[in-house]
């Protein structure tokens, strides 16, 4: 099942408006040519709303976006318009993933492997990446440093937003599991509509 909900998914990205998805993109993309510099189709593991993708597509790449969430996909697909030749979006969980096809990239951005949970989740989405590279392929991912989270330990943060029609805040609790190497997020995520005043509240539960 997927850790994000249509509510979160409807509203991710404007809690997002201020990550820095062009540097991102152009850091990876300085992987890539470094490492890979022929590279030209590029397959993202667990895209969420396609805007890395859209944004490797005007790189020049060809890109094909997996991710579980309807929701989320439904966002993603928007993103095509005008780049249906270059831009591919499909559902499924990255652990089952078999479009027999390979790729130059592979890409797991944002910390998705973080929410690979167990070592066997772990293992079947490296299994993935792998069976979907062409020889000499490279797979780039990042992920939420297991010693950094000890040293400078999660705490609540608030979150708060906002754009022409609404209001966004969103509470993020941690809880900490050590002997479980997981930290369960309790988000509190309140939407209200600036014209009506309407309020909704909604709880999400992410492991990472």
């Amino acid at each position: 099942m997927s850790q994000f909900g249509n509510l979160y998914s409807q509203f991710y990205d404007l809690l997002y408006s201020d990550k820095d998805y062009i540097g991102e993109v152009a850091y990876v993309d300085n992987l890539i040519k470094t490492h890979n510099k022929e590279a030209k189709t590029l397959l993202d593991l667990g895209c969420g709303t396609g805007k890395h993708d859209e944004l490797f597509c005007d790189k020049g790449y060809f890109v094909h976006g997996v991710d579980m969430s309807e929701e989320m996909l439904r966002i993603a697909e928007l993103r095509r318009k005008g780049k249906e030749d270059k831009l591919l979006f499909s559902q499924s969980n990255i652990t089952e993933l078999n479009l027999n096809k390979k790729f130059d990239v592979v890409v797991s951005l944002f910390h998705v492997m973080s929410y690979q949970n167990s070592n066997n989740e772990l293992t079947k989405a490296f299994k993935s990446a792998k069976n979907h590279l062409n020889d000499g392929g490279i797979f780039i991912f990042d992920f939420w440093y297991g010693p950094a989270v000890l040293t400078d330990l999660p705490v609540i943060r608030i979150k708060r937003l906002e754009n022409e029609l609404i209001k966004v805040t969103r509470i993020a609790e941690p809880i900490l599991h050590t002997q479980e190497n997981i930290v369960d997020v309790e988000y509190d995520i309140f939407i209200e509509n600036i014209k009506t005043k309407e309020l909704i509240e909604k709880k999400e539960l992410h492991k990472m």
